[in-house]
């Protein structure tokens, strides 16, 4: 006889929370061993939770639609099914207070403002977003030192602009998880006056790290309001979370995009005289397919293209792992395709259709989203020409695909004749993030890309 514990898994190392957007057991229903037993929401991904054992669901302490913190306990099974109506329910607020995080929410906060600790008031914008390059946790053993406190309440560029204003970051009251304070919080204190004059400009900063000015009190005079006859419903959490990811990016990366025209006649002889061959052997060969296995071999050789941002250092990352967003009836999740240099054309193909299957059918692990390298997005599928799109951070690039189609083109033959023929064209777009990707590596990239699908050999089938 024994109770086992369910848990809020984690989503990857730098995801904080997540919803439990759907039950799919009631309490005393029986389950099995890696049986779905609910849904949760995360970061670009809705997944179905296995059941860790076989029994007989025991009792529930996180209701639908709430957000908590990874490894909180979110029910129990009971593995003897004749102990399972009389075993005592633990008490739900004990459930709800994760382990990992209790320690850390019980750390002295100052006398002004104590930081908050309850879980539900934890907002995912106050914790460092899932798409942020993780710092290195330190390990901690034994007592921990002042300046072991103070690396564990922020982050290294909260300490350097403290350092800059000469403010003491104990005295801060922090917002984010466990009383950290963030960079929110301490520019908020600088432009307070606690430390600084008001609306001070820090010496030699970026834009993104002079203050803004307080926001007003009150509805925002253009924000909008619901008139008669109109439908109001709340955002779902895989909606909110891309729009907290894309106006994040926006205000993190210097965009810049380009545009290449891109013939794709000599794909579509290659698709056309191969799709069967792959079809029997369970993949379907599409022009995406080719698009991935060319931008796979070029980061190869552009490391700068399959890299991130992380305070002032570059993380250039030795894998290539390429996200491919899939466009669901209830939002945009981006599946990634692991190592994918290391896969040939089929191989490419065959992770492609799975991925996405099991995304519409809500099968994907939570690591099969994340740890993406760059990112390629496919507006093109619904007939747009061609798009800008935003990075997909920690990324430093994003690459979207237009409408590939026939258009005319002018051809010159080998006698020097113009000709104006039909031909499979396409339009490729590459956003990247000017703070590390100069216009030269980015289009030293794009070129290469456009010479080896204009180009592609037969023998990397």
């Amino acid at each position: 006889m024994a109770r086992i514990d369910v848990i809020m898994p984690q989503m990857g190392e730098s995801i904080a929370e997540g919803t439990l957007s759907k039950w799919l057991k009631k309490v005393g229903d029986e389950v099995k061993r890696d049986e779905p037993m609910f849904e949760i929401s995360t970061d670009k991904v809705d997944a179905e939770i296995p059941a860790p054992s076989a029994g007989v669901l025991a009792q529930i302490m996180v209701k639908e639609g709430q957000t908590v913190p990874v490894q909180t306990v979110v029910a129990a099974i009971e593995t003897d099914k004749s102990a399972a109506g009389a075993a005592p329910a633990p008490s739900a607020p004990a459930a709800a207070a994760p382990a990992p995080v209790a320690p850390k929410a019980a750390a002295p906060a100052p006398a002004p403002a104590p930081a908050p600790v309850a879980p539900p008031a934890v907002k995912s914008a106050d914790v460092a977003p899932p798409w942020r390059a993780p710092a290195p946790a330190p390990a901690f053993e034994g007592p921990e030192t002042a300046e072991e406190r103070l690396r564990r309440k922020s982050t290294p560029l909260v300490r350097k602009i403290a350092a800059e204003h000469q403010v003491d970051i104990s005295t801060i009251p922090g917002s984010g998880l466990a009383g950290r304070v963030t960079k929110k919080d301490i520019l908020g204190f600088i432009e307070s006056g606690a430390a600084a004059p008001a609306g001070a400009v820090l010496p030699g900063a970026p834009p993104s790290l002079v203050p803004a000015p307080a926001p007003a009190t009150g509805p925002s005079p253009w924000e909008a309001t619901p008139w008669p006859g109109d439908r109001v419903e709340p955002m779902s959490r895989i909606r909110q979370l891309t729009a907290e990811h894309m106006i994040y990016s926006r205000r993190t990366s210097a965009h810049v995009t380009s545009f290449y025209e891109v013939d794709m006649h000599r794909i579509a002889k290659l698709r056309e005289a191969h799709k069967k061959a792959f079809e029997e052997r369970g993949a379907k060969l599409t022009y995406l397919g080719f698009i991935v296995k060319t931008i796979a071999d070029q980061l190869r050789k552009h490391h700068v293209l399959n890299a991130a941002v992380q305070g002032s250092n570059i993380i250039y990352r030795a894998q290539i792992n390429i996200g491919i967003a899939v466009a669901l009836d209830w939002g945009l999740i981006v599946p990634v395709i692991r190592n994918a240099d290391e896969l040939s054309l089929l191989g490419i193909a065959k992770s492609m259709a799975d991925l996405a299957e099991r995304a519409r059918t809500k099968k994907l692990k939570p690591e099969e989203v994340q740890g993406g390298t760059f990112t390629i997005t496919n507006p093109g599928v619904f007939g747009s020409y061609i798009g800008a799109p935003i990075i997909n951070q920690p990324q430093v690039a994003i690459l979207g695909v237009g409408a590939i189609e026939k258009r005319p083109k002018v051809v010159t033959t080998d006698d020097g004749t113009d000709l104006i023929v039909p031909r499979m064209m396409t339009m490729l777009s590459i956003s990247y993030d000017h703070r590390i990707v100069d216009g030269a590596d980015a289009d030293r990239f794009m070129a290469d890309v456009k010479t080896e699908l204009q180009s592609f050999s037969e023998g990397a089938l």
